[in-house]
């Protein structure tokens, strides 16, 4: 039993919007996953979890409605584990319904861990998948009962809610949003007429992608970035390039302010970049980029940015409107503001495993449910993994970043739930054919270094 007694959290600044803005694709789940080296048993599986869940109790909530606020209410509801049978990042959340806000499903060798991002983010959902793959492993092979991740925090440190410890009132706005586009480029394409994710997995050395980030002077971010807005460029009429190209792009708060909390603390910058300036040179988007991280990421920056999650709890005059019409105007405020945003780069960054277990995982990668498109970063080892959730049945931009990186001899390895899903996800056959396709680019400029 998670608790031995009930136990109620507010829910932290980053999440309040959530449940209000839930729609369509936008299911607000994200899904971190971790292949292994074997395929999976179900029912280790399901000892690993059970273990987990007794070291991260928090995630065994269930979110209710107050007058005012929603509020997450403990249980004592077991989580199972069990074979892949829904699309990916579907809902997790409805209304009225007492259920866990996160599941754990596997298929082959792949274990995905789901979760309602009004719970947590990336860096905390992380936490609690490499807590389930050590018992798994643990259990797999009869590993000794001490090796254990090594846990730094308490348990009352990982509950924490960081927003409300370093919230102190500052007056002012981030200088970026003083400029920011009201409208920006939004992303062409079919949407699945089921509001169904589709997932693209490209898979690159990391030391080849942070080679080639070295040379242009950036990070892998940055980079990223950059080699996003391209791809993106080359997808846009004459008429279209009139907009900017406005990538929202997640900061792990962790970073900045001194918190192991295990819940929500990240906060957005927004980069902009129009494609009126572009000259055929990605080292031009690349300069852009990177200024408008310098700016943006400045400690009194990222500082006002996350007093920006705050004003929406502290505003007296919020406080007092009843739930439903805040539930109103919130989703209303972020369809204004998704019309400013093209899509979203997020990095999640370098995952670590005790030295033992590295020889038995594959890799980790990461998807995030989105309106649009978004690309999820993740590393380990040697394998990075450029993790896309889109509401497209095609991916003709994310063709062109993985060319991008072909271009560059960077070798790509390309996967995606659109057919080789465990149930039917679609006919929706497009990507298998460009990973054919470059699969066949590479094999000709290898058949051209031979013949030179």
């Amino acid at each position: 039993m998670p608790h031995s007694s009930p136990k109620w959290y507010k829910i932290d600044n980053a999440a309040k919007i959530v449940p209000s803005t839930t729609k369509g694709t936008d299911t607000r789940v994200f899904r971190i996953t971790c292949v292994l080296k074997e395929e999976i048993d179900g029912p280790i599986l399901q000892l690993a979890l059970d273990r987990a869940v007794k070291e991260f109790p928090y995630f065994n909530c269930v979110l209710r409605k107050g007058l005012f606020w929603y509020y997450l209410d403990s249980s004592n509801i077991k989580a199972i584990s069990h074979e892949e049978n829904k699309p990916p990042c579907a809902a997790i959340y409805f209304t009225g319904r007492r259920n866990l806000l996160y599941r754990v499903v596997y298929h082959g060798c792949r274990i995905n861990l789901e979760m309602f991002h009004v719970l947590t983010d990336g860096t905390g959902a992380m936490e609690f998948l490499k807590a389930i793959v050590t018992n798994y492993l643990k259990i797999r092979y009869n590993f000794d009962d001490d090796l254990v991740l090594p846990v730094r925090s308490s348990l009352r440190s990982r509950e924490a809610d960081a927003f409300t410890k370093f919230y102190e009132k500052m007056e002012g706005k981030p200088l970026e949003d003083k400029n920011a586009p009201k409208k920006a480029y939004h992303l062409q394409g079919e949407r699945d007429e089921n509001l169904r994710v589709h997932l693209l997995e490209g898979t690159v050395s990391t030391s080849e992608f942070l080679q080639a980030a070295r040379a242009h002077n950036s990070t892998i971010a940055i980079f990223t970035t950059a080699l996003y807005m391209e791809a993106i460029i080359k997808e846009m009429s004459q008429r279209e390039k009139k907009l900017p190209i406005v990538l929202s792009v997640p900061v792990n708060l962790r970073n900045y302010f001194h918190s192991e909390t295990t819940r929500n603390f990240f906060g957005v910058i927004n980069v902009a970049f129009y494609p009126e300036h572009y000259d055929g040179n990605l080292q031009t988007i690349i300069e852009e980029v990177k200024a408008s991280f310098d700016r943006q990421l400045k400690d009194d920056q990222v500082a006002l940015t996350m007093q920006g999650y705050s004003r929406l709890e502290h505003n007296l005059a919020v406080k007092v409107v009843p739930l439903f019409i805040k539930d109103l105007v919130i989703s209303f405020a972020n369809s204004r503001v998704q019309r400013g945003i093209t899509g979203t780069v997020s990095n999640v960054g370098r995952v670590t495993m005790p030295d033992i277990l590295v020889p038995y995982i594959d890799k980790f990668s990461c998807f995030m449910a989105a309106p649009d498109c978004q690309i999820s970063i993740s590393s380990f080892g040697d394998r990075l993994v450029f993790g896309v959730a889109s509401a497209f049945k095609t991916h003709n931009v994310m063709m062109n970043f993985f060319r991008a990186m072909t271009d560059m001899e960077i070798e790509v390895e390309l996967a995606t739930n659109d057919y080789d899903a465990p149930e039917d996800m679609g006919d929706e056959f497009a990507a298998q054919k460009a990973r054919e396709a470059l699969e066949e680019r590479l094999k000709e400029k290898a058949r051209a270094g031979q013949e030179e």
